[in-house]
């Protein structure tokens, strides 16, 4: 049909007609094509044609009336045909090479400005093949009713092409509701099913197990696997793997000895010691604390110590060596508090939904810093538990997951009663309250505090007289309230009593008594920029005191439910009020428009994921009471596939480094999918049928073959070609060890490794520059980072140290410790310079070479045995006579090299001098900062405790610790 013709047809075509379905919305009383041929282009128009015009075309050509760009409109058959004002005809029948339409979507035709204009937004391949197809074909535009005729005719077609509707709760726009998705996309919301075992496995003889069997199913036919790792190899990757410490020497040679006699009796005796361990707590809590974001701190500006938080990192580390089922582990953390609130235990597991980088402080509006809280608790659960990132459906409906905005703030409703709160909760004989001696410390910094306070007093009051005289005024009824004052509030006395300002008082007595303001002395009179710094760090740093005290409390940072009260900040530890089921704020929950908090929407009630198929949505209690328990009970339900998908996938990658899905907190569309579906589903539908035991889940995975396979493959030419992105598990992948696995690997090696478990966080030596950094924290200067005084105390396991969000440990973060404030799914392990640096060079490394060479001296007859005892306790095993003639040649040179008088001892200053611009003058002011704990601080073995030989042989030590047999596990 020629384009004047086609202008013909079409004369009389009606308008847009918006919220109708796109292929309803463009309209044309076009002749009813004959042919075949005639009919495909019809079909095509309604099939990809006219949501391409929608998506890149009508929002500039047609959907303004009043603004149609260059005077094309694409929103109907006549004006698209007739053309706009270039007059050059956009669609010509039969002829893409001259419709300037096609030319101009190509972007590669002079004559036609590229459109769409954005990059971004240009045309892909497939449809400009669509649009080229369809003009070739007749570019016929069917009228409405021939539009739904075929829209009709090809629904079941198209919908398996498009995907499928997903029934949620709503979303705010007809078109998000009723969209479609990929079936692909939408495999974690579809019930969990135990798949069947995969039939060449199940005729096998023997039987494999059935991990290997899921696995070989998808594995290439031609790709060989390794052969199984040496004993050697395999208890070192278990041990580090199930408890974070490599094996002694005397755990090697045991296991060694009952391989000989039966290999596979060995090793599942080993499994079974290992998970016994108390240190599997730690390794397992370590993985859990990194998805939680665990902190010893609040962050950002306001980086207060949280005393408490080191009660629900232990609680994890118990929980995982009880094998506490995961399910009641989920809803203790939740809602603990709900199912008994007098358990202290379950009052310190919801510390779970206090460890977002947040808290009220006095430069933030209460109302938004109450939204954050539930936001962030809201995609904490999300994330945590089910796989779910939701913070994107604050603002808008999920652009790629069936989780409408409605969703978010129903989930967000559950904790609109909930409260925070430091609650009490007695301390439990499970738990280790040693090292609470430490408070004397704190004791001692607050006495300094005080005292500086009362110095600056006594000097405004004695600035008060000059000025009575200055004034000329009678200073007896000043004098008088003065007395007073002393009498009725103190003045803090050396055990480090709060303060209270004898010059405040009396102000304030004289100005209830109604004497005029001009008849007694101003506020902070005489005050210079040193004072009013000095006034600061005193009142802020008692102030930070209350949190860092509240460490050795029986209490527990938590929740509560209640109404929220009304706070403007947050100056200590918070308790649950009295009145808090009376007096305070119902939240109504509502979308926020935006996410806005003062922009309310329509109402919500407490809800769930509606998407998700498998358990029964839950009718949440509307009360004070219940809701988080309603929660966690549906989020636990063995039927939810988002939960028990989420644990095994993470169990799954903390043994092989990669998780099954490729993305543990995002099961959605945009996260990577499983690469083995069918053994997902088996490993979290096997975890429920065994009482959600994850212990039962760990030995699953550490027997099967592929994950005993050596690292060595014997044809990795074939593995690169045949398994290029190592999905087929046919060999085990290397990893390097962690942050923590480093320090601890090496403090056990020198002997220096406090096992003990639990307790109130240490603190190890840290580089000096970072340790005594200026650190403000509200206005103020936060404390030095102070080592432990005693060696057993800084050497516990890395698990313990104070974890404080605006002071990274530099030899944790360089090797790739996340940052708690966003949740971290799977640890990266970079290779960089910097880890050079702190491994090779580091004082913290030197100084456990030292103690590693002075054990092996003390404990071996002569040199060659002491070469020996390092290679034992660093790697393992003996050396080869290569190494050992290696290893003495170097030895003896540095021992050349080595000056005869070692460097003198270093100790650690016990103050340092702080400077700062005052933050209410803009001057520069200086003070000193005591460092109480130095007075007691007993120093790691140093050069000068030691003699030549041990300097020296510490350099080989070092060596050791820097090699990848040391720094990975194979």
């Amino acid at each position: 049909m020629s384009p004047a013709k086609s202008s013909q047809a079409i004369r009389g075509c009606g308008p847009w007609i918006a919220g109708l379905p796109l292929w309803l919305c463009l309209l044309s009383p076009c002749p009813l094509p004959a042919s075949d041929h005639d009919r495909d282009s019809a079909v095509l128009f309604v099939r990809r044609i006219a949501p391409l015009l929608q998506e890149k075309c009508v929002a500039c050509h047609g959907h303004d009336p009043q603004n149609i760009e260059g005077g094309l409109d694409l929103t109907q058959a006549e004006t698209a045909f007739r053309g706009g004002d270039s007059q050059m005809p956009p669609i010509v029948a039969g002829q893409p090479q001259s419709s300037g339409l096609l030319l101009a979507a190509s972007r590669d035709h002079q004559q036609w400005s590229p459109m769409p204009p954005k990059e971004a937004e240009r045309l892909s391949p497939q449809q400009l093949e669509w649009l080229r197809e369809w003009i070739a074909s007749g570019a016929q535009w069917p009228d409405r009713q021939r539009q739904s005729e075929l829209a009709a005719a090809h629904a079941e077609t198209w919908s398996a092409e498009d995907g499928i509707e997903v029934n949620t709760s709503g979303g705010l726009s007809e078109q998000w509701t009723h969209r479609r998705y990929e079936v692909d996309k939408l495999w974690a919301y579809q019930p969990l099913r135990q798949p069947a075992f995969p039939a060449a496995a199940a005729h096998a003889a023997p039987t494999p197990h059935p991990i290997d069997a899921f696995l070989a199913a998808k594995a290439p036919a031609d790709l060989a696997v390794a052969p199984p790792a040496d004993p050697h190899t395999l208890i070192r990757r278990l041990s580090l793997d199930l408890t974070g410490l490599p094996p002694t020497p005397d755990e090697i040679d045991r296991f060694e000895q009952a391989w000989r006699i039966s290999p596979e009796q060995a090793y599942l005796d080993l499994v079974e010691h290992l998970l016994a361990s108390p240190h599997y707590g730690e390794r397992m809590a370590q993985h859990w604390l990194d998805v939680t974001r665990y902190a010893d701190s609040s962050g950002l500006a306001n980086d207060f110590e949280r005393g408490n938080a080191w009660r629900y990192r232990d609680y994890v580390v118990r929980a995982f060596n009880e094998d506490k089922p995961y399910d009641q582990f989920v809803r203790e953390q939740i809602a603990g508090d709900e199912y008994d609130p007098n358990d202290p235990e379950l009052i310190v597991a919801t510390g779970f939904l206090r460890m977002g980088p947040w808290e009220l402080t006095g430069m933030e509006v209460a109302k938004v810093a109450r939204q954050r809280f539930l936001d962030d608790v809201t995609n904490a659960v999300g994330e945590t538990f089910l796989a779910q990132a939701l913070q994107c459906c604050r603002c808008h409906d999920h652009k790629f997951d069936p989780i409408p905005t409605r969703d978010y703030y129903a989930v967000q409703a559950v904790f609109a009663t909930t409260q925070l709160a430091d609650r009490p909760a007695a301390f439990l004989a499970c738990e280790n309250t040693t090292g609470f001696e430490e408070v004397r410390y704190l004791h001692a910094r607050r006495q300094n505090y005080v005292r500086d306070l009362q110095r600056l007093d006594q000097f405004q009051l004695e600035q008060a007289q000059l000025w009575f005289q200055d004034h000329q005024l009678s200073p007896a009824a000043w004098n008088a309230a003065v007395a007073q004052a002393q009498s009725q509030v103190g003045n803090g006395d050396a055990a480090g009593e709060d303060f209270k300002s004898l010059f405040a008082a009396a102000r304030s007595g004289l100005a209830k008594q109604g004497v005029a303001e001009d008849q007694y002395p101003p506020k902070l009179l005489g005050f210079t920029p040193q004072h009013f710094g000095e006034e600061r760090v005193a009142r802020k740093g008692l102030q930070r005191l209350e949190w860092e005290l509240a460490r050795y409390q029986p209490r527990a940072l938590a929740v509560y439910n209640g109404l929220t009260p009304s706070v403007k900040s947050i100056a200590t530890p918070q308790g649950i009020p009295k009145n808090h089921l009376e007096q305070g704020e119902l939240e109504a929950s509502c979308i926020l428009i935006g996410g806005d908090p003062f922009s309310r929407g329509p109402a919500v009630e407490p809800g769930v994921l509606s998407a998700v198929a498998g358990p029964t949505p839950p009718q949440l209690p509307q009360t004070i009471d219940g809701r988080r328990r309603a929660l966690a009970e549906w989020i636990a339900d063995d039927r939810n596939p988002l939960t028990t998908r989420t644990i095994a996938n993470r169990i799954w990658m903390w043994h092989f480094g990669s998780a099954l899905a490729g993305n543990p907190n995002n099961f959605g569309s945009t996260g990577k999918p499983p690469t083995h579906p069918e053994l997902l589903d088996w490993l979290a539908a096997t975890l429920v049928e065994q009482g959600w035991s994850l212990k039962q889940l760990h030995r699953l995975i550490v027997t099967s073959a592929a994950y005993r396979r050596s690292s060595d493959h014997p044809q990795p030419e074939e593995l690169a070609r045949l398994d290029p992105l190592g999905q087929s598990y046919a060999v085990f992948h290397p990893r390097r060890l962690s942050a923590e696995e480093l320090r601890d690997a090496m403090l056990l090696a020198s002997g220096e490794l406090n096992r003990q478990l639990g307790g109130i966080p240490n603190r190890p030596e840290i580089n000096l520059e970072v340790a005594l950094q200026p650190r403000q924290v509200m206005g103020t200067f936060a404390a030095a980072w102070v080592p432990n005084p005693l060696p057993q105390q800084r050497h516990r396991r890395s698990l313990y140290a104070l974890k404080l969000r605006g002071l990274p440990i530099p030899e944790m973060e360089v090797f790739n410790q996340p940052a708690p404030d966003f949740s971290c799914e799977r640890r990266e392990t970079s290779n960089i310079t910097p880890q050079v640096f702190s491994l090779f060079n580091s004082q913290a490394s030197f100084a456990r070479s030292l103690a590693l060479a002075h054990r092996a001296r003390q404990a071996a007859k002569d040199d060659d045995e002491a070469l020996r005892l390092c290679f034992a306790w660093a790697l393992g095993r003996p050396p080869s006579a290569a190494e050992l003639t290696r290893c003495r040649e170097h030895w003896q040179n540095i021992s050349r090299m080595l000056a005869s008088e070692p460097a003198p001892r270093r100790m650690p200053p016990d103050r340092v001098t702080r400077q700062a611009v005052e933050e209410n003058t803009g001057e520069r002011f200086e003070f000193d900062e005591q460092l109480h704990a130095m007075a007691d601080f007993v120093p790691d073995l140093q050069p000068a405790d030691v003699p030549l030989a041990t300097r020296s042989l510490a350099d080989v030590c070092l060596a050791l610790f820097n090699s990848n047999e040391f720094c990975y596990v194979y």
